[in-house]
C-alpha cells in the first residue's frame, strides 16, 4: 500500500488505518461520531493526499476540457472552480471532479484516488486537441480543513485575508512561509478551505495546525463519508458509476446542454427530456434497524432497487439513506420495504438531503 507524507503522523495519534484506493489511511482517530461532530461544532482537519491531480496544458486546453467535462468550462473565470464528472458516450460515469481553472491554457483537475489511472488513460484516449496531460498525483499532498472555524484557523497562518476567498474559487498563497494553492469548494456541508502543496509544506502546515488550534480535531476518512452523506454529495462507486448516469443520480445541475459537444450530451439530454428510468432517492425508516449500502429495495416481492449509501445520520439520529428504485417508486411518501438480513422492513422515500443548519438536535 502507498503512504501518504503524513502517514506517521495519523499512527502518532492513534489512528485506526485501513486500505483505501491503494493507499493506507486513517478511518478514524476516536470514533466516527465524534470527528463527524467536531466538523459540524467546530473544525476537522483531513489528509485527502490520495486525490489525484492532473494538470492540463496546450492552446485548445479549453477545448479540451470543455469536450471531456459535463459542465460548462467556457463560462468559467480564471481562479474558478467547478464540479462535474467525466462520462462516456452511453451517459456513464467515469469519475466525478473538480476543474480548477487557471487560465484559458491551464487547468488543474482533482480526481478521485481511485480512479487515478482509468482517468489518466480516458483522457488520453480522448485527446483530439493535441494538448499536454500531466499527472501530478505523486508529487502533491492535500489537506481539507472544514467546519464553521476553519476560516478563522487558518487565517492565523497566512497573511491572505480569507473572508474574500469566495466559494468554488482558488488563488496562490503563503501559509506558514510555505508557497500553496487553497480553495474553498469542501464536501462536508460546512464551510472549509483545500490546501495543495508539496509533501513538505502539507507535513509542516499539518502538525502546525494542530499545534495552534486545540479545537482543531483530526479527522478520518469515516466521518467524511457520514458527512458528505448528510448534505446528498455524491460517493463515486455508490451515487454516481458506469451505471448511474448524473441524470439519475439527480446532479443534473453538473450537466450543462447549453454548451457545445461533450461525451455523453446526446445520451444524458435525451435521458432528462425522457426522465431516467431510475432515480436515486432518500429513504427514512419507519420501523427500527440501520440502513446499508448494497441492501435491496423493495416493493412486495419484487426489488425496484438498492441502497446506494445507509447509515444513522450522526447529525440528527436518524436512520437513513440513499438509493437508487425504480422512478415508479420514487415518489415522495411512497412506502417500500428494504432486506436487512432475513427481516424485511418498511421505508419511506424522501428528499435525500438529510442535513442543513437548522436540522441539528
Amino acid at each position: 500500500m502507498k503512504k501518504t507524507v503524513l502517514h506517521d503522523n495519523h499512527v502518532k495519534l492513534g489512528a485506526k488505518m485501513v486500505e483505501f484506493a491503494g493507499y493506507h489511511m486513517p478511518i478514524s482517530y476516536t470514533s466516527i461520531t465524534e470527528e463527524h461532530m467536531a466538523v459540524r461544532d467546530r473544525a476537522g482537519v483531513f489528509d485527502v493526499s490520495h486525490m489525484g491531480e492532473i494538470v492540463i496544458i496546450g492552446e485548445k486546453a479549453t477545448d479540451f476540457v470543455d469536450y471531456v467535462f459535463t459542465n460548462n468550462v467556457r463560462s468559467m473565470t480564471a481562479n474558478q472552480v467547478l464540479y462535474g464528472m467525466f462520462c462516456e458516450a452511453d451517459g456513464g460515469v467515469v469519475d466525478d471532479l473538480l476543474v480548477y481553472k487557471i487560465n484559458d491554457e491551464h487547468y488543474y483537475l482533482v480526481v478521485n484516488a481511485s480512479n487515478i489511472d482509468k482517468d489518466l488513460t480516458w483522457l488520453h484516449k480522448n485527446n483530439r486537441f493535441g494538448v499536454d496531460i500531466i499527472d501530478q498525483s505523486d508529487a502533491t499532498s492535500e489537506i481539507a480543513v472544514q467546519g464553521p472555524f476553519a476560516e478563522s484557523m487558518l487565517q492565523k497562518a497566512t497573511d491572505y485575508d480569507l473572508s474574500t476567498l469566495r466559494f468554488f474559487t482558488f488563488d496562490d498563497m503563503v501559509v506558514y512561509d510555505h508557497d500553496v494553492m487553497v480553495s474553498r469548494t469542501g464536501y462536508t456541508g460546512e464551510d472549509g478551505v483545500e490546501i495543495y502543496g508539496s509533501h513538505e509544506a502539507i507535513k509542516d502546515i499539518f502538525e502546525r495546525l494542530l499545534a495552534d488550534n486545540e479545537r482543531l480535531t483530526p479527522c478520518g476518512l469515516g466521518c467524511r463519508d457520514t458527512l458528505r452523506f448528510e448534505v446528498a454529495l455524491p460517493l463515486y462507486g455508490n451515487e454516481l458509476s458506469h451505471d448511474i448516469t448524473p441524470i439519475m443520480a439527480g446532479y443534473g445541475f453538473a450537466v450543462s446542454f447549453d454548451k457545445g459537444d461533450f461525451i455523453g450530451k446526446d445520451v444524458l439530454k435525451k435521458q432528462k427530456d425522457d426522465k431516467p428510468s431510475r432515480r436515486v432517492v432518500g429513504l427514512e425508516m419507519v420501523d427500527k434497524g440501520i440502513l446499508r449500502h448494497g441492501y435491496a429495495v423493495y416493493s412486495g416481492e419484487r426489488q425496484v432497487g438498492h441502497i446506494t449509501t445507509g447509515y444513522i445520520a450522526p447529525t440528527t439520529g436518524e436512520s437513513v439513506a440513499m438509493a437508487l428504485v425504480d422512478r415508479a417508486h420514487a415518489k415522495k411518501g411512497n412506502e417500500l420495504e428494504v432486506a436487512i438480513r432475513k427481516r424485511r422492513v418498511k421505508v419511506k422515500v424522501r428528499n435525500k438531503k438529510f442535513y442543513d443548519k437548522n436540522t441539528k438536535q
